[in-house]
């Protein structure tokens, strides 16, 4: 079963030392249990994706470099997200702002190599 996401979804990243949120910019005007629901265009680093503390991936050039500084121990360094493309894949069958919506399995990649990807859809289900 697959859930829309929503402002206030908890993303991890395979690389990253913490779960971070994501942001949703209420531009759209589509709202899902009260938050601004995420469109795959939601990727901007620092705007709709915050970092995940800490980066472990030596692919990341600071990451590295401080590896490489102590003399080969993996040294993470902070995490500053770079995800040039939209999540993927969408769910054609909600479309929010003329673009497909994030659900829970959508993902998006970290130049970096890290997977982003969803660990909670940010809704709130409410039992009566």
């Amino acid at each position: 079963m697959s859930f829309e996401v929503c402002m206030g979804a908890q993303l991890s990243c395979s690389f990253g030392t913490a779960p971070a949120q994501l942001i949703v910019l209420p531009l759209n005007r589509v709202f899902t249990s009260n938050m601004p629901a995420a469109n795959i265009m939601d990727h901007i680093p620092m705007v709709n994706i915050l970092p995940f503390a800490m980066c472990t991936s030596l692919a990341n050039p600071t990451v590295a470099s401080a590896t490489a500084a102590a003399f080969g121990v993996l040294t993470p360094m902070p995490c500053i997200p770079v995800i040039p493309a939209p999540w993927t894949p969408g769910d054609p069958t909600v479309m929010i702002g003329n673009q497909p919506c994030v659900s829970n399995s959508s993902t998006c990649m970290c130049t970096w190599g890290g997977m982003i990807s969803v660990m909670n859809s940010g809704q709130t289900t409410v039992n009566v």
